[in-house]
């Protein structure tokens, strides 16, 4: 039986268990300690509005009335990224895009292509509609809830939906991205090293003591939860390490078995865990999905 030690509730563990939760309770520190930012992805209020394909991103920038409008008008649609396109370590983009509709834009004065779009969807329950958010009233144009954070959208980042059966934690180092609603965003200090920590069998293991389910064999990967893990400490070499397979991975030089394989004995390795224990992990969680 493992008491925390805050004494808010207990975990009964078996003693291989135990073992494993104390090495990581020794050289681990929780990922709210850790120098990263949290948050969630943009919420448009009105997808259908918002959200677009690149046949219709291809069809507005066409009827822009001239060159200057059209460059305006596609600095302003942003691809998204959504919880379902979200695979471990990587993204299947679905070829979609959001309209960036912040206040600072002025749609209606500098954007008259992407303001006749909008116009479409005005009425009630759709744009414009107000009684169905509990955000402040704002244009009809620019229903969406502008976050504090939208500068952190051009950074490199960790992306997860918050939904998922396994672990499914993706890097997009490009920075070219807007997460949507459904997902979370990390930036800051060592990603490619807690990529591996976050996607790794060992975490899915810990995970499932301290986070919460949908009670339909899914998980949920919310903030409060996630903040919680605890990733171990190692030393800078050892972080180049990670580094190095994330982005040996990402430039395709070595396989995703490879990367799996490697990342994971490395975490191992820093946590000491004996092959008994790396084994009794990997039959719950197996490292390939």
């Amino acid at each position: 039986m493992s008491f925390p030690k805050d004494g808010s509730s207990y975990i009964i563990l078996s003693p291989i268990e135990l073992s494993i939760r104390r090495k990581i309770e020794a050289v681990g520190k929780p990922l709210k300690e850790w120098d990263v930012k949290i948050y969630r992805g943009v919420l448009t209020g009105c997808n259908e509005a918002f959200i677009i394909t690149t046949e219709k991103r291809n069809e507005l920038l066409a009827q822009c009335q001239s060159e200057e409008e059209r460059q305006r008008t596609a600095e302003l649609i942003r691809p998204i990224l959504r919880g379902r396109d979200i695979k471990r370590y990587s993204y299947d983009w679905a070829g979609l895009w959001v309209i960036c509709a912040r206040l600072c834009e002025d749609i209606p004065t500098n954007h008259p292509t992407i303001c006749h779009h909008l116009e479409s969807f005005v009425g009630k329950g759709k744009l414009g509609d107000n009684s169905t958010t509990k955000v402040f009233e704002r244009p009809w144009w620019s229903w969406m809830q502008e976050p504090s954070y939208w500068k952190d959208f051009d950074r490199p980042k960790i992306v997860w939906g918050e939904i998922s059966d396994r672990s499914k934690f993706a890097y997009e180092d490009k920075g070219g991205f807007v997460p949507e609603a459904t997902t979370f965003l990390m930036v800051g200090c060592d990603l490619p090293y807690l990529l591996c920590v976050l996607n790794a069998p060992l975490s899915e293991w810990f995970f499932s003591k301290i986070g919460t389910t949908t009670g339909v064999g899914t998980i949920r990967w919310k903030k409060y939860t996630i903040q919680e893990l605890l990733i171990p400490c190692i030393s800078d070499t050892q972080k180049a390490q990670f580094t190095t397979l994330v982005h040996c991975f990402i430039r395709h030089k070595i396989s995703f078995d490879q990367l799996l394989r490697q990342a994971n004995q490395l975490l191992y390795d820093a946590v000491d865990l004996t092959v008994d224990e790396i084994r009794y992990i990997e039959s719950f969680y197996s490292p390939a999905l």
